[in-house]
């Protein structure tokens, strides 16, 4: 239960920061449906804590390809165009659904069954079972690049290069992994996969004059924020550029911004602190496990949440480009949050560990 203790703290922080950035043009609507999403996603995280892991196990399959239909089905007629991108489902009651967000994890469960089952422990995996892990990943990848959506594909691409590489496989998999990925994403940008907005985001990281009207404007307003906050910020539904309605999407890509100005340095380094947390718990329960499949889960989870944290955060300090990758727990979106709220149920179940015989010994305490 160690790491779904760490969740609700940033949830409810995440639904102040949500309030504060749009509490004038919505009242406390989004921030109350934020709160009722992780309710839901902390339903579903006790479920998994209940779960044997050997059920999880032999479920993988099911879930992996319940993962790809999802990705498959909004590309059809059935998918719907947000932001440029044909990533989502909508859902009677006004909900919607981002599949991309839930093939993160089906996918962790998908690489933990192939490099972990069917093998001696102490064996590190061969070519076979590396290429088809890397097979198992080039398929969701590539639906979610037709959709386009860069952002959620090089999350899936940096997991799965941190499973392979904790599963023990030679070190020049893991070099391959690497180039592979910077390749595709050259080629993605060259080809061109990516819609021109997208483009046009990569190239305003460079030089943010190329769309100073756009993206251009929208970063310069971030870090303008960010900086004016200082060391203890401004204080709650105080800061001007919040306040004023600046900074487009504030309350999902950018939600980073509104503790940067109104919680200041100070807050920003606490929640940094929480996130971090969150990673280190998860390869804690990883080295502790003595379940190769849970082992590799906790590494998964680890991966998903370091990468996509340092993605969210340097696009908001003008590090990194903007990919719409949401900050996990903080952003506004009720997809991000239920696959938050499951990794966490996950890295719960993958503290069970079983002996070599299959039975169950005890949960690992961290």
């Amino acid at each position: 239960m160690g790491p779904l203790r760490r969740g609700p703290r940033l949830t409810l922080v995440g639904a102040l920061l949500i309030w504060s950035a749009t509490h004038a043009w919505a009242g406390s609507a989004l921030a109350v449906r934020h709160l009722v999403n992780a309710a839901i996603g902390i339903v579903l995280a006790l479920a998994l804590v209940a779960v044997d892991v050997r059920w999880l196990r032999a479920v993988a399959p099911w879930l992996y390809l319940g993962g790809l239909a999802g990705l498959a089905l909004v590309l059809t007629p059935l998918g719907q165009t947000v932001n440029g991108s044909r990533s989502w489902l909508f859902l009677p009651g006004g909900f919607s659904l981002q599949p991309a967000e839930l093939a993160k994890i089906a996918l962790v469960i998908g690489l933990a069954m192939i490099l972990a089952e069917g093998r001696d422990p102490y064996r590190p995996p061969g070519w076979r079972e590396v290429l088809l892990a890397w097979v198992l990943a080039a398929v969701p990848v590539g639906l979610i690049m037709l959709q386009p959506d860069l952002g959620s594909a090089l999350v899936l691409g940096v997991l799965t290069i941190g499973v392979v590489a904790a599963s023990g496989a030679s070190g020049r998999w893991t070099l391959v992994a690497l180039g592979g990925t910077v390749a595709a994403v050259v080629a993605a940008v060259r080809v061109p996969l990516l819609d021109p907005y997208q483009v046009d985001r990569l190239l305003a990281f460079r030089d943010p004059s190329l769309d100073p009207q756009g993206i251009g404007y929208q970063t310069r307003q971030v870090r303008l924020a960010i900086g004016s906050g200082g060391w203890s910020g401004t204080g709650l539904g105080e800061g001007p550029q919040t306040q004023g309605g600046f900074i487009p999407f504030q309350h999902t890509d950018f939600v980073f911004s509104v503790a940067g100005e109104e919680l200041g340095l100070l807050g920003c380094l606490g929640l940094l602190v929480l996130l971090g947390f969150l990673v280190l718990r998860a390869l804690v329960v990883g080295l502790r496990s003595q379940d190769p499949f849970g082992r590799l889960v906790a590494v998964g989870v680890a991966c998903w949440f370091a990468f996509q944290t340092f993605q969210n955060v340097g696009m908001n300090l003008g590090l990194m480009p903007v990919t719409g990758l949401p900050l996990p727990y903080l952003s506004y979106g009720g997809s991000s949050m239920l696959a938050c709220w499951l990794a966490l149920g996950l890295l719960a179940c993958a503290q069970q560990r079983t002996d070599p015989r299959g039975g169950l010994v005890r949960r690992v305490r961290t």
